[in-house]
């Protein structure tokens, strides 16, 4: 027997991560009502680190967070790329000024707990409801309502519902019957204190090795006293149709031929955690009446562009500008809320889909073998470190956005919606 929940919000988010807590606070400071189901019994984030491109970075200025993650992370100076093998280096990203000036914001590195930890804050100053041990089972849209029942026998009533439940989101299903596409690769990852690792790289950069179907990415977090490695290979086991693939024992192995930074710093990851790389096919539409999909239950990608959070807050960013322009008089209003999400994905689905085929097309010129290396590396080493030709059309402003995020000033986290709208 299903128990009716309190008071019907504006808008229910399904799935309490980084997408969805970034995604309640944008709307809560629009001045919509925001509740949070989140399934685990606490909000975490497993203990490793997120880069942040500029395009998430503006919009974390836009929020009045910027100055609180800039406290827990760090802005290294440059992004090198080199031989798993060798260690020289092939090519290197300047995130110095040029850089910030460019795009409008800085790249920063930091623990996913901090950066979870700052958005969680933020939404509890914002009066977004939030609400754990919440296994969300079923939606029922309806032309006045959407209805929400959960595991334990409640259900909750919204005006909207987005699902942000992740690469294995259980509302995907409204929309599609894909299944999760497995890559044939595995990470092993984890951030530890400096004084546990074996070597590293420069305190001032995320270092990114790179090899035939190998690589290895490092970057400090915790202002140095930690150190965030993760090692990815392609499974011969897998290939081979082995049921148990990716284990410690293959990661060791496909790993012992690379260079001694490159071995020593394996030697030093979490070797009892993996995880399996998987994405999913773009989907042409994310709305299904009243739920709409975001973050990684709309369009997950591979890690390669290292982009999963920053398009989850370019999604928060995007779906509230929608409905504030298009939906004036609140989601409940069905043809204004429909023209809102329709503009929602119109300009962000295109953007998302490019995203995902270009980290599968960036895993590939990583993991090149034979001649491709040759060719790669000749290509790289032609660039200059402030050549922003490869990075311009994803840093710079989303479509829909423009600039506006980028030139708004500091807002306040107390401050009352229509201040920080």
């Amino acid at each position: 027997m299903l128990t009716e929940a309190t008071t019907a919000t504006d808008v229910l988010i399904v799935g309490g991560g980084i997408g969805g807590l970034a995604t309640a606070l944008a709307l809560s400071r629009s001045g919509l009502t925001v509740r949070v189901l989140e399934r685990a019994p606490e909000f975490s984030e497993v203990g490793a680190g997120i880069q942040l491109a500029p395009n998430a970075t503006r919009l974390l200025r836009s929020w009045g967070l910027l100055d609180q993650i800039l406290a827990v992370g760090i802005r290294p100076k440059r992004l090198v790329l080199s031989d798993a093998f060798t260690g020289a280096e092939l090519t290197a990203l300047d995130l110095g000024e040029a850089f910030e000036q460019r795009y409008g914001a800085p790249y920063v590195v930091l623990h996913r707990t901090d950066l979870l930890d700052v958005l969680l804050a933020a939404c509890r100053v914002a009066g977004v409801i939030l609400e754990n041990d919440k296994s969300v089972t079923d939606v029922s849209s309806e032309p006045d309502m959407a209805e929400v029942t959960v595991a334990d026998g409640t259900s909750y009533s919204a005006s909207l519902v987005v699902a942000a439940d992740g690469l294995h989101s259980t509302l995907r299903r409204y929309l599609s019957e894909d299944e999760p596409i497995v890559a044939g690769f595995v990470a092993f990852r984890g951030a530890v204190p400096l004084t546990e690792v074996k070597r590293h790289a420069s305190l001032d950069e995320v270092q990114l090795y790179v090899g035939p179907g190998i690589h290895l990415v490092q970057y400090p977090v915790r202002s140095g006293n930690m150190y965030n490695q993760v090692a990815v290979f392609r499974s011969q086991r897998f290939l081979d149709g082995e049921p148990d693939w990716g284990t410690p024992a293959e990661l060791y192995g496909t790993f012992a031929e690379t260079c001694t930074a490159v071995r020593d710093s394996v030697d030093s990851l979490w070797s009892d955690q993996r995880w399996l790389m998987y994405d999913r096919e773009p989907l042409d539409t994310w709305v299904s009446g009243r739920l709409v999909l975001l973050g990684d239950a709309a369009h997950p990608m591979l890690q390669y562009l290292a982009q999963g959070a920053c398009q989850s807050f370019e999604d928060a960013a995007m779906l509230t500008e929608s409905l504030r322009r298009l939906a004036p008089a609140g989601p409940a209003d069905g043809d204004q809320l429909a023209a809102a999400l329709a503009d929602y994905v119109a300009h962000r689905q295109p953007r998302t889909a490019r995203a995902q085929r270009n980290a599968r097309h960036w895993g590939d010129i990583w993991h090149s073998d034979g001649i491709a290396v040759l060719l790669r590396n000749e290509i790289f080493a032609r660039r200059e470190a402030t050549d922003f030709n490869y990075t311009d059309w994803l840093f710079e402003h989303a479509p829909g956005l423009g600039r506006v995020a980028a030139d708004t000033q500091e807002a306040d986290p107390a401050a009352p919606a229509e201040q920080v709208r």
